[in-house]
């Protein structure tokens, strides 16, 4: 009974910390038809079986209460920044987390300063109280133990058998846990901050969608387009620019001079991210590959899970034409996982801090112009046809107030007065990015080989209470679910395809990440089995494709697209192809991917910075 007791209240204190309302944990315990009783259950097994292994009554507590406290505390912190709840992939990528610690406690000092010392507290308290516990309290018997382990191990395996979304459980429906993978949100808030974490474990694996299988694959219908290239072949650019976006949007906030004039005066149209506020590797994994994050499970990181083994890219394909293809970002490589993702795409080489000549810093990270003229001198130094990913750093949040001690803009907005000067740290950043892009534009102007420029922001800036203060949202975070309007506005960043023959490309409207590599090639002038014709043929039924909207160019926009029992042709064939590459036997290659089956490269020399490959080995 009293571990019964406990686990009672220490779900309660795990609920109150992740959702940071006394009144919804104390909804979650009242309503019938919500697994909160289910959840003290379940604690309850785990300490009793820990208990057994330790051999001390309630020592389990010591190990379980302070993690499950500290992951929904983090949990908290993640959804209030970014919107979305904490997944157990999350931590795939905790290193990220702590790199950028020292960014964030520029922003708050005080509450650095109160993290660092609950931690020391924290231990030091746990340390004390696992002693004093161990001293006082009895061991258990032999018997007891067993007793307990036998009470115990059959029921949590039990448990664990049934946690796997992807299948039915009797079990599971009758205790109430519904999973909600298509709303993490709301699978959170009924199935409570354990149960949901739990469920979402098993999306490390994919399976396989509906439908999918050989005769499926060889069924999407194709064309004869075949891989081509003008016989002068044009030198691609593609930057993608951190958290760029119009903060001229903000309502009511006036910003002189403009911040993005070479943007506003070349827009060819927009990226609907598919994030917003951070997961960058996911909008890079759409650009990159042409797949879509909306074919994957809610939370997953491509990058992080997915990538082991060679996936098609851009990469790929212009490498097999003969083009050297080179990823540049001034950070470290291990971010993101991008060194052996980037091997994975056929990428020749990545260029990150280790091994790039250090960039100038503008605030504390490399400045885009340091950015843009390591770019022009690798492009100057190459021989060869030449694909670049570049992707910047400077304009990463937080934007805390005077970040730039030589701002050249003013804003006039109706906040206070740390808002205000949060936007123009924000905008003085944009400004840099735009005129990083004008100065890749005068340069690749003056140039006699064809050269096209892609540029384009990854998601919507973490401004938090800048949103809130001038109206644009009502939450410091966008919804994952919303109005098509409200959608777009909080989804759409600036996109610019630009060719030094013949300028901007025009009229793009909003479109998702995964068909940038169609209006790149397009504007290069070349053709591609997949990237231009497969990939052309979706676009011209939708604009975007993402896990929560499908926005056609002709008719209704569909939400929770994916839960119909009857899914467009076009976006079905989509997603089998997409699996069939990552993940299925590749049944489809010889015909959309045939480079990944010819491997023979096109002839040509490497340059000398390739004897000395320190990324790739």
């Amino acid at each position: 009974m009293v571990t019964l007791t406990v686990s009672a209240v220490l779900v309660f204190a795990i609920e109150l910390i992740a959702r940071g309302s006394f009144v919804d944990t104390l909804q979650f315990f009242q309503q019938p038809f919500k697994p909160s009783w289910t959840t003290v259950a379940l604690f309850a097994l785990l300490l009793v079986g820990l208990d057994a292994l330790l051999g001390r009554p309630h020592n389990g507590l010591l190990i379980v209460a302070p993690l499950a406290l500290l992951l929904a505390f983090i949990g908290h912190q993640k959804s209030l920044y970014l919107g979305d709840p904490l997944y157990p992939t999350d931590f795939l990528y905790a290193r990220q987390i702590v790199e950028l610690m020292p960014l964030l406690v520029r922003e708050r000092p005080l509450t650095g300063i109160g993290i660092a010392v609950g931690i020391v507290a924290g231990i030091s308290l746990l340390v004390f109280a696992w002693r004093y516990w161990r001293r006082r309290m009895p061991a258990l018997s032999f018997w007891a133990r067993i007793s307990r382990l036998a009470i115990a191990i059959p029921a949590l395996a039990f448990f664990v058998s049934i946690m796997d979304y992807a299948t039915f459980s009797w079990t599971r429906d009758r205790l109430q846990i519904i999973p909600m993978m298509w709303d993490q949100k709301e699978n959170y808030n009924s199935n409570g901050f354990a149960i949901a974490f739990a469920l979402n474990v098993p999306m490390a694996k994919v399976n396989a969608p509906h439908g999918y299988s050989a005769k499926a694959i060889d069924a999407i219908a194709r064309t004869d387009v075949v891989a081509s290239l003008p016989e002068e072949k044009p030198d691609i650019i593609v930057v993608m620019s951190e958290s760029f976006w119009d903060p001229t949007r903000l309502p009511g906030v006036s910003i002189t001079p403009d911040p993005i004039p070479t943007v506003r005066a070349t827009r060819s149209g927009n990226v609907f991210s598919p994030e917003f506020g951070g997961m960058t590797a996911n909008v890079e994994f759409e650009a990159l590959t042409g797949f879509s994050n909306a074919f994957l499970p809610t939370g997953s990181i491509p990058y992080q899970q997915y990538v082991r083994a060679p996936v098609p890219s851009l990469a790929t394909f212009l490498r097999s034409e003969g083009y050297e293809t080179r990823a540049i970002h001034p950070f470290a490589g291990w971010f993101w996982n991008r060194a052996p993702v980037y091997k994975a795409f056929g990428f020749d080489r990545f260029m990150s801090e280790e091994n790039m000549p250090t960039l100038a810093k503008r605030g504390p990270l490399a400045s885009d112009a340091a950015l843009t003229e390591e770019i022009i001198r690798q492009a100057d130094a190459t021989e060869h046809p030449f694909f670049y990913f570049a992707v910047s750093l400077q304009s990463h949040g937080p934007y805390e107030p005077n970040r730039y001690a030589d701002a050249t803009h003013k804003v006039d907005a109706p906040t206070s007065p740390w808002t205000r000067d949060s936007i123009l740290t924000y905008a003085e950043g944009a400004s840099d990015a735009d005129r990083g892009l004008q100065r890749l534009m005068d340069w690749a102007a003056k140039r006699k080989r064809p050269t096209v420029i892609a540029f384009f922001g990854d998601h919507l800036p973490p401004l938090g209470a800048v949103y809130v203060e001038t109206g644009f949202m009502k939450e410091p975070v966008a919804k994952r679910k919303a109005p098509i309007n409200d959608m777009l506005a909080q989804h759409e960043t600036p996109l610019v395809v630009w060719s030094n023959r013949t300028g901007p490309v025009r009229d793009l409207g909003s479109i998702s990440p995964a068909f940038l590599p169609l209006h790149v090639l397009e504007t290069a002038g070349i053709s591609h089995p997949y990237y231009t014709d497969f990939l052309g043929r979706v676009h011209e039924r939708f604009r975007v494709v993402d896990r929560n909207v499908l926005l056609p160019r002709l008719g209704a926009t569909k939400f929770d697209w994916s839960r119909e029992k009857e899914i467009d042709p076009m976006i079905r064939d989509f997603r089998w192809l997409q699996y069939d590459m990552m993940f299925g036997k590749r049944r489809g290659a010889k015909e959309f991917f045939p480079e990944t089956v010819d491997k023979v490269v096109a002839n040509r020399v490497r340059s000398p910075l390739f004897l000395h490959d320190e990324a790739f080995g």
